[in-house]
């Protein structure tokens, strides 16, 4: 089990992150740049990664690290996972929901997962047989955390599912295997036509939009989704949310039926339902 410093530090490191990030989300612009991938970046995702970086570093000096935008740096059984902010996009225009990820990895499993969305107020933490909580941020806050679990039954006969990201960032085969499960399902978020992949279809919203989280996996933890599948994804958009998710009562994996980070997909599901996804996803290939 995670040392319970990690998660004292966590919380520290995830107010630290909200400040910085705060400060460029009440300017009127923020400058942004298109990365390869298409992705939007800002100085505010580079200056919380370097920070974070260098607080983790003074802290664990051992401990590797790896963000989204710098990538790895050092070796070790323990590794800290950050992406500065998830939901560039939303940040840009204005909009609450986006947060900051922070992970623990000790030996290949996940030892501790945050998201602090400072915007919405709220942060998700958890750490194995520790449990699943959200409580308001920052850490100091006199309001009361509360515990995630969901609940059991339901879901399995007509199950919602969101899907991320839209079809026009995803290749033939992602497509595929969104369209199968859409097709299998009796809700989809968004709603889209997931064989099309059509770059001058306007931007769908996120299935986590409106729903007062900021990661569609959170939408699982909280039961507000049955499951959420996440393709092109990197192990900072992964990792610090497989705790929170377990912990609530609910399952992990990648699209392979294996506890793994690095294979770009990742499918969160509430109980009794993540086989039964696998087996259509298993259809598609």
């Amino acid at each position: 089990m995670t040392d319970p410093a990690d998660l004292e530090l966590a919380h520290h490191l995830a107010d630290q992150a909200d400040a910085i990030a705060r400060r460029y989300f009440s300017t009127a612009t923020i400058d942004s740049r298109i990365k390869g991938d298409g992705i939007p970046v800002t100085d505010a995702d580079r200056e919380i990664e370097t920070v974070l970086r260098s607080l983790i570093h003074q802290a664990y000096p051992d401990d590797a690290f790896i963000g989204e935008e710098f990538g790895s740096h050092g070796h070790g059984r323990r590794r800290w996972i950050i992406d500065a902010i998830d939901g560039t996009a939303s940040f840009l225009a204005g909009e609450p929901e986006w947060s900051t990820l922070i992970a623990v990895e000790e030996d290949g499993r996940i030892t501790l997962g945050m998201v602090t969305a400072p915007a919405l107020g709220r942060r998700w933490w958890a750490r194995p047989d520790s449990g699943s909580w959200t409580g308001p941020c920052p850490s100091n806050s006199a309001a009361p955390a509360h515990r995630l679990t969901i609940a059991e039954g339901g879901g399995t006969q007509n199950p919602t599912i969101g899907i991320w990201p839209p079809p026009s960032r995803l290749n033939q085969q992602e497509r595929l295997v969104a369209a199968r499960l859409a097709r299998s399902v009796s809700r989809v978020r968004p709603l889209l036509d997931w064989t099309a992949a059509d770059p001058t279809a306007p931007a769908p919203r996120k299935p986590s939009a409106g729903s007062g989280t900021c990661h569609g996996a959170l939408l699982v933890a909280t039961g507000q989704l049955d499951a959420f599948l996440l393709l092109r994804a990197g192990p900072w958009d992964i990792a610090p949310l497989i705790p929170i998710v377990q912990e609530a009562g609910g399952t992990f994996s990648d699209l392979t039926g294996q506890y793994r980070t690095d294979t770009g997909a990742a499918l969160f599901t509430r109980p009794g339902l993540h086989q039964q996804l696998l087996d259509i996803v298993e259809t598609a290939n």
